[in-house]
């Protein structure tokens, strides 16, 4: 009896503990690098097949989802920015357990033709949900309660197309990137209180050019460097390096470009970032020296066949994966550059890739989810389709995806004995 009661106990928590691992906290996951090695995912789904739950998401807003203690965490907005708000669902149901209006917007800014008003995703941690729409506000809820412990709309910054960069968790540290066509900043909340910590302006000289070329998109990353971390930081014409304690310039790199929304990418002491419009180039940089580094110096090689401008690279072992916005998949080696394949997957692509179950995953704009095989020698795997198309990317749970497509929510996973 004591066995079978002990049995009993541990199934009845089951789905507890599986709810508190799957965890995906930020734009692209744990290491915001698109990896979740311990995942196990259907190949292969349909709007009748492997689809757990759809629910309808109102509006039209393009962040990714994040998934924290059995929930699902999307930002809303509606189509022409009067309002915006969140959503909280269950992760094993679907069913929504918080939905509020943040704020009203009387004249909202024009946004562009392919942007929402609720782009940057949310981040996540145990207890507190960071919700960030550029210039129009940031908020923190609590995900017990999903009412708001803090709020700031006080950080000015003309997005000119509608905001983008996401929110970015470092210690006691709620990071934004601010970079529109009038001011350009970093700036550090105390994620307790709301209350800034730091701000740093951007140091490149832009005022000799249009002011529409001031501007970007990106997410940050941390990395270690000789044991102390660095927040490598892209912006418009250049990437920077700071101290994320203090905001402190250490670094920065001039190059051109600007819109640019992919997400850095670091490994084997090269980062990988994308430079933006008009022509994007990807480049491969060794966060060496200090102060205002030169080209020659640090950068490794430069890639400029087929480089997006939104969807960021993947990195997997010695090899560097992009998608560009038109569809063409590539794989270069990380080390030297040199062009492993380049093949056509099909469809317009703005949701960075996923790297899980041993297999690479591509979203599309219509719907598409085509799934490689990684290494030398291209390998398609299978091709999948739900009814509408992808702007955010995805998020990893224990076994299978939280999709977000212009319209739904899906929970996809495998079935029964096929899970």
């Amino acid at each position: 009896m004591l066995m079978a009661a002990r049995i009993s106990v541990f199934v009845s928590v089951l789905p507890l503990l599986a709810a508190q691992a799957a965890r995906w906290p930020e734009f692209r996951g744990p290491r915001g690098d698109g990896h979740a090695p311990e995942a196990r995912v259907p190949l292969r789904w349909s709007e009748a097949e492997n689809v757990r739950w759809k629910t309808p998401v109102p509006g039209r807003a393009w962040s990714s989802p994040v998934v924290w203690g059995g929930k699902v965490w999307v930002t809303t907005a509606a189509e022409k920015g009067e309002h915006m708000g969140v959503m909280a669902l269950d992760l094993r149901t679907g069913a929504v357990l918080h939905q509020r209006r943040l704020l009203e917007n009387e004249e909202p800014a024009p946004r562009n033709a392919l942007n929402s008003y609720a782009s940057p995703s949310p981040v996540i941690e145990e207890g507190r949900v960071y919700l960030h729409f550029g210039s129009y506000g940031t908020f923190c809820l609590d995900t017990g309660t999903g009412e708001t412990v803090w709020a700031r709309r006080d950080l000015p910054c003309d997005h000119k197309e509608g905001p983008g960069s996401s929110p970015f968790l470092f210690e006691d540290l709620l990071i934004l990137h601010m970079d529109g066509i009038d001011v350009q900043y970093v700036v550090a909340l105390e994620k307790g209180s709301g209350e800034t910590r730091w701000k740093t302006a951007r140091t490149f000289d832009l005022s000799a050019m249009d002011t529409d070329m001031h501007k970007a998109y990106t997410t940050p990353i941390v990395v270690t460097l000789d044991g102390e971390p660095r927040l490598v930081s892209t912006a418009a014409e250049g990437t920077f390096v700071y101290d994320p304690r203090t905001g402190k310039e250490l670094w920065r790199l001039r190059h051109k470009g600007f819109s640019q929304s992919s997400r850095p990418v670091f490994g084997g002491g090269l980062v990988y970032l994308n430079t933006g419009y008009v022509r994007p180039r990807l480049l491969a940089v060794r966060l060496e020296g200090a102060g205002h580094v030169k080209t020659e110096d640090v950068v490794a090689w430069t890639h400029t066949r087929s480089v997006p401008t939104m969807p960021s690279p993947l990195l997997v072992g010695p090899d560097l994966y992009i998608v560009s916005n038109g569809g063409v998949v590539s794989c270069l080696d990380a080390k030297t550059g040199a062009t492993a394949w380049r093949e056509r997957v099909g469809g317009e692509h703005s949701a960075s890739p996923v790297f899980v179950d041993g297999r690479l995953y591509f979203f599309d704009r219509q719907g598409g989810t085509a799934v490689i095989a990684p290494g030398r020698v291209f390998k398609k795997l299978a091709a999948n389709r739900l009814d509408d198309g992808f702007m955010a990317s995805p998020a990893v749970v224990d076994d299978g995806f939280v999709l977000r497509t212009k319209t739904h929510l899906y929970r996809i996973g495998a079935r029964g004995e096929d899970r």
